[in-house]
């Protein structure tokens, strides 16, 4: 693990979105990324650091990944960068979503900086590339520490499974694409923190995931 960057994950809401707080030693500055729900817990993880958090990062507009985000930005005072603006429509819905889900009211928002494949975000002394990746959602976002060899994904890949894209436009196809384009190049060896459940390597999906393993894209 890179001396730059720590992270603790911390599952969220009835849907056990894994929320994840980095930390940056070099700074004692954190980064939230997906803060879905649960905002105590979330407070107590930053305080139990001992962290000063300066930014919200969010990959895409489902409520379990954004649902903790107004309150935590109104309590902390700081940016949100994410997702993408093609899930601006899915941040316009967080009211519906959370009447839907059976979730407190929540508002929606204006993130403070849209991201494009291409940029980048920073906190403390650590740098994240961010990578397009829609499919799940057209705006989904992953961030990936080079250094670190960590990618936060969301809910693009899971250890063993994919995203759904049964939601509004979702798309399968392009999943998949983004999943063998902005995912498998960046090496084999990358840990990364899927949306929900445990962590995995892209190496260990690219061998064994039934949907996108080297052998099941071939035949495709």
């Amino acid at each position: 693990m890179s001396d730059t960057l720590q992270f603790e994950i911390i599952p969220v809401t009835p849907l056990q979105q894994n929320c994840t707080l980095l930390l940056c030693p070099a700074t004692g500055n954190a980064a939230l990324v997906d803060p879905g729900g649960d905002v105590e817990d979330i407070v107590a993880a930053i305080e139990r650091h001992g962290a000063h958090l300066e930014k919200i990062f969010l990959t895409h507009g489902h409520l379990d990944h954004v649902g903790g985000t107004v309150a935590l930005r109104d309590r902390y005072g700081v940016p949100v960068e994410g997702p993408h603006p093609a899930d601006a429509f899915w941040i316009e819905s967080l009211p519906m979503q959370a009447q839907m889900f059976g979730f407190p009211p929540l508002p929606a928002f204006t993130p403070d900086r849209w991201l494009e494949g291409g940029d980048t975000v920073r906190f403390g002394a650590v740098e994240l590339a961010v990578r397009h990746c829609p499919g799940h959602t057209p705006g989904h976002v992953v961030f990936f520490d080079a250094e670190a060899r960590l990618a936060l994904v969301g809910d693009v890949l899971f250890a063993g499974s994919i995203g759904r894209t049964d939601l509004p436009r979702g798309n399968h196809a392009d999943l998949l694409r983004s999943i063998r384009e902005q995912l498998w190049p960046l090496g084999n060896d990358v840990r990364f923190v899927p949306g929900h459940g445990p962590m995995s390597t892209f190496g260990a999906e690219r061998r064994s995931n039934p949907f996108v393993a080297d052998s099941v894209l071939a035949r495709g």
